[in-house]
């Protein structure tokens, strides 16, 4: 086995987007993989926890023992011809476990011995994801950030569409970054997010790129974290800041939190089922944020907000919710990003209206261009 081919150029693996073969048990798939791999485990969970109980016990030997009775016979016949099978659709595609051990190089062998040799990934898993974690580590150190921040509303995402040096780290994500940022389809996992962004940004530097644009964000998007590095590369950053009016960010909100996502449950659920978890979602957003709003102020909101839900369940029209919108922004969301902003003064490098902040996005790299 030792003589089998084995490939360590992981910043190629991940700039190719070469397919991989995960062989961890599906347990482990779930927690954190990498986009271009498949799950075709060698063991089951349940295989692989029997295996783990037995090598704690018995020792190494009697744990190899057992993972060959495991998958032996008919169940070794059905993995390989999963493995050969997407060998035939994939045929440049690398093989990895959890450490480049045992189970790679068991399902290597295997493949070997039915006429297909495939390189493994040196370090496998473990060490895939520290190069990516690496990675990460060295963008916010070494890149130069910029952070775009405004009111609540502003439309900081859709101006990031204009935007070429922007990271969309909402998209990686998969949440708008609010109490009212979920979703439908729910997020990756914490390790899937890292990873899908500092794929990204290896690419992106390896083009050459090294100034980026994100929008402002706390800590926490929705449930995944920012990795620490780059969310401290933020808080010191320089900000641009857009000036949008309330009326202009509430009808925003109401485009992106209320018709627009209501045609995505709409989609993903039909209109029937989609109904209720939309309703519940817009009603329980708000129930968030019941503790920091006082529980008249809440009642006032949703009181509001349930009246909005009605009207647009009888007529189809969104147009009610501008009320509790514009509320939930002149008590709670524009008293404190005016609290916040006003701690981070020295550090706003310009302020206008949107037009004027792309513009001076585009001259920013423009000038970057010609350096």
């Amino acid at each position: 086995m030792s003589q089998l081919p084995l490939t360590s150029d992981l910043a190629r693996i991940f700039l190719d987007d070469v397919p991989l073969i995960d062989l961890r048990a599906p347990i482990e798939f779930k927690e954190g993989a990498f986009p271009c791999s498949t799950s075709l485990p060698l063991m089951t969970d349940d295989e692989r926890a029997q295996v783990g109980t037995c090598f704690k016990q018995r020792g190494q030997a009697a744990a190899i023992e057992l993972g060959h009775q495991l998958v032996g016979g008919v169940v070794r016949a059905e993995r390989l011809d999963g493995w050969l099978a997407q060998l035939r659709k994939q045929p440049d595609a690398l093989l990895y476990c959890f450490r480049g051990g045992l189970r790679s190089q068991t399902v290597q062998l295997w493949l070997h011995e039915a006429g297909i040799t495939r390189p493994r990934v040196a370090g496998g898993y473990k060490e895939m994801r520290r190069f990516l974690i690496d990675t990460l580590d060295k963008a916010a150190a070494e890149c130069h950030w910029t952070v775009l921040t405004g009111m609540t509303g502003s439309g900081k995402t859709h101006m990031l569409e204009h935007v070429t040096q922007a990271v969309d780290l909402e998209g990686h994500a998969h949440h708008r970054g609010s109490s009212f940022g979920q979703l439908p389809g729910g997020q990756p996992s914490n390790i899937n997010f890292e990873n899908k962004l500092a794929i990204e940004l290896l690419k992106r530097r390896h083009q050459g790129e090294h100034a980026f644009v994100v929008e402002d964000e706390s800590r926490l998007i929705g449930r995944c974290c920012l990795p620490n590095p780059l969310f401290d590369a933020m808080c010191e950053a320089p900000l641009v800041v857009v000036d949008v009016p309330q009326s202009e960010r509430a009808e925003q909100i109401r485009q992106d939190y209320v018709h627009d996502l209501w045609l995505r449950y709409q989609a993903m659920f039909g209109a029937e089922e989609g109904w209720p978890l939309f309703a519940a979602y817009l009603t329980d957003a708000l129930a968030r944020l019941k503790r920091r709003l006082g529980d008249q102020a809440h009642r006032e909101l949703d009181q509001l907000m349930q009246i909005a839900l009605a009207e647009q369940a009888n007529s189809g029209t969104t147009e009610r919710h501008l009320a509790w919108i514009t509320l939930l922004l002149t008590r709670y969301y524009d008293p404190m990003y005016l609290y916040q902003l006003g701690n981070k003064r020295e550090r706003i490098v310009f302020r206008g209206e949107k037009q004027a902040c792309l513009d001076f996005f585009a001259e920013q790299h423009a000038a970057r261009q010609q350096d």
